[in-house]
């Protein structure tokens, strides 16, 4: 296919994806953008982002699962997750410390939400343990459960479950991968100076 149909057959599908938008016909948008982790895959409703994915974590079966869980209708368009992905190349290019954007946390539920919700409360550049986390929302024997709704989050990076570490230190699990909470982790701590 030429470059010229190439451009022409993109103009049409963005065409065609904000005539589905204007007509309601978009459960979930997406698009995929380029870090210092990796790829990463940004979804959206209408009611913000509602997830945030690692190329480790298979698009497609990511995609698969928003479909199931949100709306067969999901398309991939940019322009809805533009602010979002704005925001995270502020956050990678150290210009920005936290986030300003509406999020849909309708795939996580129960104590998982509550975890998720508090771990914003975690100072950019700083950690908590999980036993901390356990604490901060009033079930200090809920260790174990802060680490599933960590390792759950469907926001990470957004929601900085990057920022909880095992007692001792040590990084424990991360969706992304050890290497990626230790780049997150990293970076944080350059920008402050630490």
């Amino acid at each position: 296919m030429s470059e010229l149909a190439m451009h022409e057959m993109d103009a049409l599908r963005q065409r065609l994806a904000e005539r589905a938008a204007a007509e309601g016909l978009i459960d979930v948008s997406y698009r995929l953008m380029d870090s210092p982790v990796g790829q990463l895959l940004l979804a959206a409703t209408e009611h913000g982002i509602v997830r945030v994915a690692f190329a480790l974590e298979d698009f497609d079966a990511v995609l698969g699962s928003l479909a199931e869980k949100i709306g067969v209708r999901v398309l991939h368009r940019a322009a809805p997750l533009d602010v979002a992905a704005m925001q995270l190349d502020e956050y990678f290019a150290h210009s920005r410390t936290g986030f300003e954007l509406p999020l849909d946390h309708r795939l996580s539920s129960g104590y998982r939400l509550e975890v998720q919700l508090a771990l914003p409360g975690i100072a950019y550049g700083h950690t908590a343990s999980y036993k901390e986390m356990a604490e901060a929302t009033g079930r200090p024997t809920a260790v174990r459960a802060v680490g599933s709704a960590c390792a759950t989050n469907p926001l990470p990076i957004v929601v900085p479950c990057h920022r909880v570490l095992r007692s001792d230190g040590s990084l424990g699990g991360y969706l992304g991968g050890l290497d990626a909470k230790k780049v997150l982790l990293e970076l944080e701590q350059d920008l402050l100076g630490t």
